[in-house]
């Protein structure tokens, strides 16, 4: 494999997600400065000190993670875990890459696609909710699921773990909608773009009464659960246009 610079592989990013389309909560594209030449990414889903630390193991060059270091409302004090997330990046001159809004979106190697694809739904049809972050659907290839359970056990058996499910009636689902992460706020406009259910990370106490009221499924299948995807799809992608070696490190997490 070769090398490429640091400053190429942030037009390579920023080519692909479109950063300056969307309004985020904290800053897209380079948010630490590392060395000028890299020859070897590693991707991950939030930059926390075990992601930094395996990436220096593994003699990064630089990371690429869907939660960066720095969100709207922080302190802006380096003490702490700030700290010591940053000192482990600028003692080993790692550069640190971080997309949030412009990578759920993204409509091929984005999260909400790439969940999209690992669940086996049918490419979204159509975009829903605020900045069109939301994804909308047939079930699979057309086919509807029997009922909400149906569902539940599908996406238990891609992704693993156990969903939360707040049944709305036993009926087939035919159009799914989901939005990856803590997206639970969607859920009116999933109703409103005529979803039978709706897939995100998490439930907050409203959601529960919104879908037996409407007679939509809802489905909690974890934050981190269903943003594994897109960080190691873009990262590949990037990496393998570039000419440079590409690893995803996995650093497990309950939500």
């Amino acid at each position: 494999m070769g090398t490429t610079t640091r400053q190429e592989l942030l037009q390579a990013f920023d080519g692909l997600l479109q950063p300056a389309r969307f309004k985020d909560y904290g800053p897209n594209g380079l948010q630490v400065e590392g060395r000028a030449d890299i020859g070897l990414l590693v991707s991950g889903v939030t930059a926390s000190r075990a992601l930094i630390e395996a990436a220096i193991a593994a003699r990064a060059d630089a990371i690429f993670v869907h939660h960066g270091l720095f969100w709207r409302g922080q302190s802006g004090t380096v003490t702490g875990w700030m700290k010591q997330r940053l000192a482990l990046l600028l003692a080993h001159d790692i550069s640190l890459y971080a997309y949030h809004l412009p990578l759920d979106a993204h409509a091929e190697l984005g999260n909400n696609a790439q969940l999209g694809r690992v669940l086996g739904l049918a490419p979204a049809a159509t975009r829903f909710g605020e900045q069109d972050l939301g994804f909308l659907g047939a079930a699979v290839e057309g086919e509807a699921f029997a009922d909400a359970r149906a569902l539940a056990r599908q996406v238990e058996q891609r992704l693993g773990r156990a969903v939360t499910l707040v049944d709305a009636g036993a009926r087939p689902l035919r159009r799914i909608a989901w939005c990856t992460g803590g997206a639970q706020s969607y859920f009116e406009a999933a109703i409103a773009a005529g979803a039978d259910a709706f897939i995100t990370g998490e439930i907050s106490e409203p959601q529960a009464h919104l879908a037996r009221e409407c007679g939509v499924a809802f489905l909690a299948c974890g934050h981190h659960a269903s943003e594994r995807y897109g960080a190691p799809a873009v990262a590949a992608h990037v990496a393998d246009a570039l000419g440079i070696a590409h690893r995803f490190i996995e650093i497990k997490n309950p939500a």
